[in-house]
């Protein structure tokens, strides 16, 4: 018997009578919204107009689904896509027969390019700060949604860890499974947490945020590096090749981790972006 194992078998989301609040969604609403009083605390420190702070959250917001979208579309299933183009952004599967698939399907590595493209736009068209000031501050609020998102992959039991081989993990009942795995996504979020407060003392207890980049850069290291070493006891996700030494999440980290170090440590004097 599996003394330690916790057995998953949550419901769709809670039933509201006309309909179903999904819980991965709920997870996105308290994402967004705390994410949103999260950069209102940051711009009342900054000086900056609360009124631009409503253009920011839409930005961030559409960055978010749409770059997650096509990053799960580009990075682990263009097998798969590359046939079905009018089935990206709609929330049903054509083949092998209609169905109803609601949007699954979105990878945090194109997420995090939607978004820094999003500010570079958002920083042309509505506030006159430095790209890099806007990420040293953005990404506060977004290593705090991370840490919802992951619950969110929990309660819907995807994304899940390998078999622990133990008495410990949890078993994916609505799986139809009867053995314990890593509760990977747990993993994550609890590393998350730990990064975003981690950010936070740095943003507001040090000065570490008068170099441009380097809390942006922080942010890079720190999630794609938890990232890669979880992603040892993942599942292969849709699309990718599990006979790889390392896998699509990881192999996509490394630029990430790259980038970090280098604004990170980039010299001073250089010309700020």
């Amino acid at each position: 018997m599996l003394f330690n194992a916790i057995v998953w078998s949550p419901s769709e989301g809670l039933d509201l009578g006309f309909f179903t609040l999904h819980y991965y969604s709920l997870m996105f609403l308290i994402a967004f919204g705390l994410g949103w009083y999260i950069m209102k605390s940051i711009y009342v420190k900054e000086g900056v107009s609360i009124e631009k702070l409503d253009s920011l959250f839409i930005y961030t917001v559409l960055a978010t689904l749409i770059g997650a979208r096509l990053g799960h579309v580009i990075f682990y299933d263009w097998d798969y896509f590359q046939h079905h183009l009018l089935e990206i952004f709609l929330p049903v599967r054509f083949e092998p027969e209609f169905q109803f698939t609601g949007f699954r399907g979105l990878a945090s590595h194109g997420a995090a390019i939607g978004i820094i493209i999003a500010m570079y736009l958002y920083r042309k068209k509505v506030l006159d700060k430095p790209v890099l000031w806007i990420l040293d501050r953005v990404v506060i609020p977004v290593a705090s949604g991370a840490i919802f998102i992951r619950i969110g992959n929990f309660m819907n039991s995807e994304i899940i860890g390998k078999p622990t081989n133990s008495d410990y993990g949890v078993i994916f009942a609505n799986l139809g499974e009867d053995f314990a795995r890593h509760p990977a996504q747990l993993y994550e979020s609890f590393c998350y947490l730990l990064i975003f407060l981690a950010l936070w003392f740095i943003y507001w207890k040090t000065d570490k945020k008068e170099k441009l980049g380097y809390i942006f850069g922080l942010f890079l290291v720190l999630l794609w590096v938890v990232r890669f070493f979880i992603e040892f006891l993942k599942e292969p996700q849709v699309g990718e090749r599990a006979m790889w030494v390392l896998n699509t999440g990881q192999w996509l980290s490394i630029p990430f981790i790259l980038a970090g170090l280098y604004f990170m440590y980039r010299p001073t004097k250089r010309r700020q972006v």
